[in-house]
């Protein structure tokens, strides 16, 4: 093995360790490597790592800098091997963002979503989709967690739910509230569950008694924001499901400004809370609701003056 296939391998176990998984990232280091062996090359330089971001010709700039960005991490790691290793500067094919702007739903808007669920087809579904959209709201679990949650996950004696199938396959624990275990509660004990097929543990399943699909749910829930009539508020603006999480985790850091806490130390509960492997994804919650950036502003004026 090659001295830099060596330093490919010890870079993934060590971002592995850290909860990364890092599929695509392998791809892509394993064909730049195959790439700069085929020009003759020991080391990583800019001018190659650029080349080789800008294949194939004719590519979108965001695949090319996604590309460049990938080697830009492992040059990093690299130079404390390799002292000759040229790192791509950050503003070479710099990125553009293409994160969408998060519907901050109001309480308003998850009740009346939750009540249009009285317009689906079965009581069965009704219950479903009720109660999921509730726990996405009051958890701001991700939807995939959510489906993907089985009826032993739920401890309605301790009040609690464990992910067991959460992103980068960390699992994590969450405490609920009386009135959330109440819920699940009365969901599981319906009478008109359907009948399951064999080895189906799903907590949340559809009519024929089988595991919630994504799409559907997605579906589902759009045609529920439809009859509400929750409209976009701009074209990057649009209401999705996953904007329940955004809603949840705002609405979590609004409570700890208003109610006089400690907003970082919220923060770090929150990153925990909600399965961020790296708290900077959930310091981009901050820059997501203008009300967030008013209340932190105004505590930075109160202390540069003197206030509290």
């Amino acid at each position: 093995m090659s001295v830099l296939r060596q330093a490919l391998a010890d870079y993934l176990a060590m971002r592995r360790a850290l909860g990364y998984t890092l599929v695509r990232s392998e791809k892509l280091l394993a064909q730049f490597l195959t790439y700069l062996e085929a020009q003759g090359e020991d080391h990583l330089t800019t001018k190659t790592a650029l080349a080789w971001a800008m294949l194939p010709a004719g590519a979108d700039r965001s695949w090319m800098s996604a590309r460049l960005s990938v080697v830009r991490r492992f040059a990093i790691h690299l130079r404390g091997i390799e002292p000759a290793t040229e790192g791509p500067p950050c503003d070479l094919l710099p990125g553009r963002s293409c994160r969408a702007t998060p519907y901050l739903y109001s309480q308003e808007d998850v009740i009346a979503l939750m009540t249009a669920t009285a317009a689906l087809r079965t009581p069965h579904r009704e219950a479903t989709y009720r109660t999921l959209i509730g726990l996405l709201a009051v958890t701001g679990m991700r939807v995939g967690e959510a489906i993907g949650l089985d009826r032993d996950d739920f401890d309605a004696v301790g009040g609690g739910l464990t992910i067991r199938r959460g992103k980068s396959g960390k699992s994590r624990e969450l405490a609920l509230h009386p009135s959330t275990v109440a819920a699940l509660g009365n969901y599981l004990r319906r009478r008109d569950q359907p009948r399951r097929p064999p080895n189906t543990p799903a907590l949340f399943v559809s009519p024929a008694g089988t595991r919630l699909l994504y799409v559907n749910v997605q579906n589902t829930f759009q045609k529920l924001v439809c009859r509400v009539g929750i409209a976009p508020r701009s074209a990057g603006c649009r209401p999705r499901l996953h904007d329940l999480r955004h809603a949840f985790a705002v609405r979590t850091l609004l409570d700890a400004y208003r109610d006089g806490g400690d907003p970082g130390r919220r923060l770090a509960l929150l990153s925990t809370y909600l399965g961020h492997v790296d708290p900077g994804k959930t310091y981009w919650y901050l820059s997501a609701a203008p009300q967030l950036l008013q209340l932190a502003g105004d505590r930075l004026e109160r202390r540069i003056g003197g206030g509290a």
